[in-house]
């Protein structure tokens, strides 16, 4: 026994010489009534909008019935489990993680359209052990990827919907072992609209897997896997827009991203997006009591977003503030005498009939800005309009490695390690110059700030006034190295009536900019290498299960982490210079959890309270700053954060075939302090330290409150699922300008006890949404026919709100006075879609 020990601790840490792992140990846990609705319900409404705000968190359980069933029941309003940030919700694919390094989160594109591939995976709740990590604050979930473990047979599934995709075809192959020791696996997906759920959107995703399993050695103790999946898509995006333009347009879904072309719709936010990623996973069953799994995983993502940009003239998109009623005519204050004129009315009345006359009035006019375009270059100027991408490309290298220890009939230990390396470029660049001729790669915005002919003005001074053609790189490239590796173990044991988990997990974290351009700016500070941030983290867990008998189980438990800053939030101007955002510590996360669980033949019942609360949080804001004409860069640390609540769920078996369940959470998620702020402005490079009083603002774009009740009916092969579901307390994000001590003191708004007058976090409507699903299995002579339809939103309630933030700019002019429209009234939303549906017919054979 030592021996194989000491071996399998010596194999795991030379696994990179070999790769892959053994698959019928493997514990999966399949959704409760895993249904093929499920997943495409799912696929359909979650993480495809980059506007929006964080994911749904993908999380399940094969015995919580509120956590099995939240992450596809309240996907329509992008619900986040405890509202916590997706960062904390940790994905693994043959156990190497997937969630992106420098951000935390997890992109649900990577695994878009592999539905088949993604049923198949281990979850493990906050306080769960399992064989794979400590699981994150927000649970943790392994794919497995091994050909051998997927369902044996061919599937063929066709998709008609109305949701942001139109049509959906997918084939999935699986051999399952043959006597040779082989298995293969084979999916592709093509997804399509040409007019998605929104008007001016569209999408084109083919989605493909490939998998190859070979079992080899004595008694099968060996297994190589080698898997390589992607999913490269083009789709176009809805934008938020303000209460105002939804009622011009008298449409909820009103998207002010698109406009005619010669008569053709055309959209300014288009995203492209690929991450092809491999793995390769060596199991290695040592016995009947050890498991060995290593996998060595690579991805290298592509990702552009493009955007419709101005320079020197009036913004072009259609639902400007300037081209409102309400900025002509005062509808907020009926004391300011200079916006309620006779001719402010009369405008207003103009800007009205102009918006509501035709659709085309309220959308961008691409027309216009080439012939603007055109204009300014036979007077020998740069664009007035014009089309930049966003893009962000990385390199991702993973290497884990677990052993899976039975160390007795009544005891688990596991332990493992992962090391992994990213190479994160992120620049800009001119997508269509829109007719124009020519572009010079200067930082207008700080024009006004700086002379003309300045270096301060230059975006990189090392090829200074460079003339930007399409397809060139502009504005800024830079790139974040970071590497990270960390030891984790967990150890569970059974002790009569209890059941003890303890789990730790010890690492270190580094991160560096790497500036390509020598922005004027900061000239000495942004070009090459920065210094180099380092960052020791981990933290433990301890879960406690009592199990006194007749279907009763309580459980405690509790932990106490130290997390690195993300990458993303780390850097105070990434685009300008080199700096670390100041203040950068490791988050300090307490966590618990008290629940309570009753299991019988006809009720099934499950209650947890949790609190957790963080410390030393940085965040960080990129916004457009109207005001200034420039775009503001803000970190944000120090902050505190209270996340609490209570979740719930009972099942009621009516009968062998009828259930009703009941579900919901009623939770609380805020900060409970006021941080500290640090921005620069692109129109200089000068720092503003402030305080931002933000103590009580709310997380935002998930309702805090969610109830559900479920009526579901299963027999001879027919499911029949109807669900009523309330959503309440949906906070928009914030904007931190409103509510900087200076601009509070410098505005006067102080009342008379000296306290700072803060507005209130702005909040979106919330409703009832009544969803249904009908299906029947079809048993063939070869094969079977599984028929589907979902239907969300049935009642048609166009008026939830599913995210939104604050605008940032005053609604005063810089000379004090009152501006007719009010940017603090006026935030922009998303509102769920209406009434949709999916039909999804799959034969298996």
């Amino acid at each position: 026994m030592q021996t194989k020990l000491r071996l399998a601790l010596l194999a795991a840490c030379y696994s990179p010489l070999a790769i892959a792992q053994n698959t019928n140990d493997q514990q999966t846990q399949q959704p409760v009534n895993a249904n093929e609705s499920a997943f495409t319900f799912t696929e359909a409404q979650l993480g495809e909008n980059d506007n929006m705000s964080q994911n749904v968190t993908i999380i399940n359980s094969g015995s919580n019935l509120y956590s099995s069933q939240v992450g596809y029941l309240f996907s329509p309003v992008r619900f986040r489990y405890r509202a916590f940030n997706q960062k904390y919700n940790e994905i693994y694919v043959n156990g190497a993680p997937l969630n992106d390094m420098e951000t935390g989160q997890f992109r649900y594109s990577i695994v878009g359209g592999l539905n088949q591939q993604t049923r198949n995976a281990d979850f493990a709740l906050p306080f769960e052990a399992n064989a794979f990590s400590m699981a994150g604050m927000g649970g943790s979930n392994n794919y497995n990827f091994r050909p051998a473990e997927m369902p044996t047979g061919q599937r063929l599934t066709l998709t008609g919907t109305n949701r942001n995709y139109t049509l959906r075809g997918m084939y999935t192959y699986n051999s399952g072992l043959n006597k040779k020791g082989w298995a293969f696996s084979g999916n592709v997906t093509y997804r399509w609209a040409g007019e998605g759920y929104a008007e001016g959107t569209f999408y084109n995703a083919l989605s493909y897997f490939l998998g190859v399993q070979k079992v080899l050695g004595d008694n099968n103790a060996h297994s190589l896997t080698f898997s390589t999946w992607g999913n490269p898509t083009e789709r176009s995006s809805q934008g938020a827009s303000t209460k105002e333009m939804y009622w011009l347009a008298n449409d909820n879904q009103y998207n002010p991203y698109w406009g005619y072309q010669n008569g053709k719709k055309r959209n300014s936010r288009v995203i492209n997006d690929f991450a092809p990623s491999a793995l390769f996973t060596w199991d290695w069953k040592i016995n009947q009591d050890m498991k060995l799994v290593t996998t060595l995983a690579g991805r290298y993502s592509m990702y552009s977003s493009t955007k419709l940009n101005y320079n020197n003239t009036d913004n072009p998109h259609p639902d400007y503030y300037k081209v409102l009623p309400s900025s002509f005519y005062d509808v907020w204050d009926n004391t300011n005498a200079m916006a309620r004129t006779e001719q402010s009315l009369a405008d207003w009345n103009g800007a009205y009939n102009y918006l509501t006359a035709s659709k085309a009035n309220r959308q961008l006019n691409w027309d216009r800005l080439y012939y603007a375009n055109r204009m300014a270059a036979a007077q020998g100027a740069d664009a007035m309009y014009f089309i930049q991408a966003k893009r962000n490309d990385a390199l991702n290298l993973t290497l884990s490695s677990a052993l899976k220890m039975a160390l007795d009939k009544k005891s688990t230990w596991n332990l493992g390690f992962a090391l992994a390396s990213n190479n994160g470029r992120h620049y800009q660049t001119m997508k269509d110059l829109l007719g124009a001729t020519s572009y010079h790669n200067i930082n207008n915005y700080a024009l006004g700030t700086y002379a003309p002919g300045s270096d301060a003005l230059q975006y990189d001074l090392n090829n200074p006034n460079a003339v930007v053609k399409e397809g060139d790189v502009f504005g800024y490239d830079y790139r974040v190295l970071m590497n990270k590796g960390y030891f984790w173990t967990n150890y569970e044991r059974k002790m009569g009536r209890w059941h003890v988990m303890m789990a730790g997990k010890i690492g270190g974290t580094s991160m560096q900019r790497d500036g390509k351009m020598r922005n004027g700016l900061a000239a000495n500070n942004s070009f090459g290498k920065s210094g180099v941030a380092r960052f020791l983290d981990g933290g433990a867990k301890l879960g406690l299960t009592f199990t006194p008998g007749r279907g009763h189980t309580l459980a405690l438990g509790v932990g106490y982490q130290w997390n690195a800053p993300m990458a993303s939030v780390a850097f105070s101007a990434p685009e300008i210079n080199n700096d670390f955002a100041t203040n950068l510590k490791n988050e300090r996360v307490f966590s618990s959890e008290l629940g309570y669980q009753f299991n019988n033949s006809w009720l099934h019942a499950n209650v947890n309270a949790y609190y957790s609360r963080l410390e030393n949080v940085t965040e960080w804001q990129n916004f457009y700053f109207d005001d200034i004409n420039s775009f503001s860069y803000v970190s944000l640390t120090d902050i505190k954060k209270e996340f609490y609540g209570v979740e719930a769920a009972l099942r009621f078996k009516v009968t062998s075939a009828f259930d009703i369940k009941v579900l919901g959470t009623v939770s609380e998620a805020q900060n409970i302090n006021n941080a500290q702020v640090r921005y620069l402005n692109s129109t200089e490079g000068t720092y503003h330290d402030d305080l931002l009083l933000n103590n009580g603002m709310r997380e935002s774009g998930t309702p805090l409150t969610a109830l559900s009740l479920g009526l579901s009916y299963h027999q001879g092969g027919w499911f029949v699922d109807l669900n009523g579901n309330y959503y309440d307390r949906i906070y928009l994000s914030y904007s931190p300008y409103y509510r900087y001590k200076g601009v509070l003191e410098k505005k006067g708004d102080i009342d008379e006890t000296g306290r700072y007058i803060v507005s209130p976090q702005d909040k979106g409507n919330g409703g009832f949404m009544l969803d249904a699903s009908i299906g029947k299995n079809i048993y063939l002579k070869k094969g079977s026919l599984s028929i589907n339809l979902s239907l969300t939103n049935i009642l048609n309630n166009t008026n939830i709100v599913t995210g939104g933030y604050e605008q940032s700019r005053s609604d005063y002019t810089s000379s004090g006075n009152s501006r007719a429209y009010k940017f603090s009234r006026n935030p922009k939303l998303y509102y769920a879609y209406g009434i949709n549906g999916m039909l999804n017919v799959a034969y298996k054979f």
